[in-house]
């Protein structure tokens, strides 16, 4: 890795920690610098400023998020057996990334509009997918649900929750947590198992 790419790793890795601790407007380019050892100035040398880090960091996490799910879908066949996949892989995902799940979902509020715009875009992609699932369920007469826009957004911000409370010391492993969120995903749509 270059000494300029090592240096932005650094910057990212710093931020992420910091605005995830403290919240995005209370950490300054001061903050961060000190953060990573260096002066305010050279900062600017990776990122223009706070707003494109902060974007970086979201658009980042969204676009491997969506990678991560496009390899855990993969020749996955059924509706039932897709939903599954889909919980699976948000769940466990997000008990791996907990800093970047925060920013993600907490400090979109922080991005400027064209920024925001991009977030939100890649957002959607991904809330589709479990859409279509759901669409593609209640088409086939095996999901019981009311409005699948409506049920995808309650998925996801059940499954994204874990990461508020979850911790790697508590009563739980990872994934028993996994299987009761996808028991409890189930259930929603009015299944007891995934069918063989």
């Amino acid at each position: 890795m270059s000494e300029s790419r090592d240096t932005r790793a650094k910057i990212r890795k710093a931020a992420l920690r910091l605005f995830a601790e403290r919240g995005y407007n209370a950490v300054s380019m001061r903050d961060l610098a000190e953060a990573v050892g260096m002066r305010q100035g050279g900062l600017y040398n990776h990122f223009e400023g706070k707003q494109a880090l902060l974007s970086n960091l979201m658009e980042t996490h969204m676009v491997a998020l969506l990678e991560a799910r496009n390899t855990a879908m993969a020749g996955i066949n059924g509706t039932p057996a897709r939903l599954e996949a889909f919980v699976r892989h948000h769940v466990a995902h997000h008990l791996n990334y907990p800093d970047d799940v925060f920013l993600a979902y907490m400090e979109i509020r922080s991005l400027d509009p064209e920024n925001r715009a991009r977030v939100v875009a890649l957002r959607n992609r991904y809330e589709h997918m479990l859409r279509k699932i759901l669409e593609d369920g209640c088409a086939e007469g095996l999901f019981s649900i009311g409005d699948a826009a409506v049920h995808a957004r309650m998925l996801l911000a059940m499954m994204t929750g874990v990461t508020v409370w979850y911790r790697d010391d508590g009563r739980l492993a990872r994934d028993e947590v996994v299987e009761l969120y996808l028991g409890a995903a189930l259930q929603s749509v009015g299944l007891s198992s995934v069918p063989s």
